[in-house]
């Protein structure tokens, strides 16, 4: 059976955009085919293989681990050993922006993504700008929750964000709402509850109960921003023109950090950002000179894993995707906090912890389930219209 749809490129774009999976029939030249209609998310970075794929998969899930937990111990490491500047904290969430170069360059070099949606399209960049720039405030809220909690109550906290990702996932892009994905959210929503209540006798030295609560509310504001971002992101790749390669991906989120590194910067020279860099460096960091900047540039690169993660598997997969894995490394990270600085682990985190841990297996079973299913539909429709053909 002759494949049409490798002479109708345009054939081949709207059904990756036809959502869920199954098979249609069609006709042509008086000849009756069977489409297999696959899942967006299987089908996602155009003009690459299979394996392909699947590796730039499994990389952006191995960044996204890496580079969240070491992102969120080193921020904590700089205000626990007398870094104080919460802008400075927000600056270098976005400031490795360039380095995001790299990969843009191999993809290049990959040849991945020929015909491409340009970055430089006005109606794109002002939206990549506009996104940097909530972007930029959700970097200044985490710092203001990193610096008065500990590591392990901020990263349950943050897992809160999913519930929200879940409501715009489904308002903006459409996505569907499934048993797995409702429980895997009540039960984060659950754990973030249950911090919330009398959580305020885990407070680091030196932190009073006012602190706490800003800390605490600063980033329950960074969870609602950043589940905003997410179906903001994916909402963005669909519109007109459709971003269709890695290397777009990439380019988009270079515009988008250096708009929220600009909104640091500001911050910066209002507040007397960059002198403090000085002093901090000079006399307030306990651990010296080459101890500060080396954490500088390490949180700096760790950042830029997890952002340039983020927005990778909202490309290959979906916001919602992105949110749960996401949330998933949070639970390693209230690990990290509590090896790493010795936080607080009692029956109010351990309950926490095992709520997001069953909320996240359970939305894997579903999406297990569900691929499952779907593929074995597609495939018997598959052979069901050969054998009518035949």
């Amino acid at each position: 059976m002759e494949n049409k749809d490798h002479h109708d490129p345009g054939a081949a774009e709207s059904r990756e955009y036809a959502a869920g999976g199954g098979a249609t029939a069609c006709c042509s030249g008086g000849i009756e085919e069977t489409v297999v209609v696959m899942p967006i998310t299987n089908i996602r970075a155009s003009g690459s293989s299979t394996l392909g794929r699947r590796i730039l998969l499994a990389a952006n899930y191995c960044s996204l681990v890496v580079g969240s937990l070491a992102a969120t111990l080193l921020s904590r490491f700089y205000f626990v050993h007398g870094g104080s500047d919460r802008w400075v904290s927000t600056l270098v969430q976005c400031a490795g922006f360039p380095l995001l170069f790299i990969p843009i360059y191999f993809s290049r070099r990959s040849g991945a993504g020929t015909a491409r949606a340009s970055v430089l399209v006005p109606r794109l960049l002002v939206l990549c700008v506009l996104i940097g720039v909530l972007l930029g405030v959700n970097n200044f809220l985490i710092s203001w929750g990193v610096s008065y909690l500990p590591v392990s109550t901020s990263s349950l906290l943050l897992s809160s964000q999913l519930g929200f990702t879940l409501f715009l996932s489904a308002l903006l892009v459409h996505q569907p709402i499934r048993f797995a994905n409702v429980n895997c959210v009540l039960c984060l929503t659950l754990a973030s509850v249950l911090l919330a209540v009398n959580s305020s006798g885990d407070a680091p030295p030196g932190i009073v109960h006012s602190q706490y609560a800003l800390g605490f509310l600063a980033t329950l504001g960074a969870a609602v921003l950043f589940s905003l971002y997410l179906p903001l992101v994916q909402w963005t790749y669909r519109r007109p023109p459709a971003v269709e390669s890695f290397r777009t991906v990439m380019e988009m989120q270079v515009v988008m950090e250096a708009a929220a590194t600009g909104f640091a910067l500001v911050g910066m020279a209002t507040g007397g950002g960059f002198e403090q860099m000085g002093r901090e460096a000079a006399r307030e960091f306990d651990k010296g000179t080459a101890w500060y900047w080396a954490t500088i540039a390490a949180t700096v690169l760790s950042w830029q894993l997890c952002f340039m993660a983020t927005a990778g598997l909202v490309f290959l997969t979906s916001s919602l995707n992105s949110g749960i894995c996401s949330t998933a490394t949070l639970v390693v990270n209230v690990v990290g906090g509590v090896v790493a600085f010795g936080d607080s682990f009692g029956g109010q985190k351990a309950v926490a912890l095992v709520l997001c841990t069953w909320g996240f297996v359970s939305y894997l079973c579903g999406e297990y389930y569900k691929t499952k299913n779907t593929t074995t539909a597609a495939a018997a429709a598959a052979a069901a219209g050969i054998h009518m053909n035949h």
